[in-house]
């Protein structure tokens, strides 16, 4: 008589595409977003990266998405050097501690404008007083 295999029993196993995975990183995709695409949960993914790579999913991640960040940050100074007025500004704070002129300082339109107003009210003091 034929002897039957035993049916598994459980979940399925979930194949991680590594390479699909890679681009997930690159492209700053969440954990969450990863476990969603993979079909499966966090703590699945987390328990692959142990299992498969030996790291954990921060190294993991740490390591395939910093050319996301690169890639980006190449985009975003190209666009500014062609012009992009609003990637200038927001790049010369990042990078050159720029900021906002805050409040009322001299150099401001309206710090300007008052100077102007307190100068002229002097002068029309001395003229008539």
């Amino acid at each position: 008589m034929a002897q039957r295999k035993p049916k598994k029993m459980g979940r399925p196993k979930v194949k991680i595409d590594w390479e699909e995975f890679d681009k997930l990183c690159l492209i700053q995709c969440t954990l969450s977003e990863i476990a969603d695409w993979f079909k499966c949960s966090e703590s699945t993914i987390v328990r692959k990266c142990k299992t498969d790579k030996h790291l954990t999913f921060e190294g993991y991640y740490k390591k395939h998405s910093s050319g996301g960040r690169i890639s980006l940050r190449r985009s975003q100074f190209k666009a500014a050097t062609k012009g992009n007025p609003a990637l200038l500004v927001w790049l010369g704070k990042q990078y050159l501690g720029q900021k906002d002129q805050q409040g009322d300082s001299a150099e401001s339109p309206d710090g300007l404008a008052r100077k102007m107003r307190e100068a002229a009210k002097a002068m029309e003091e001395k003229e008539h007083g």
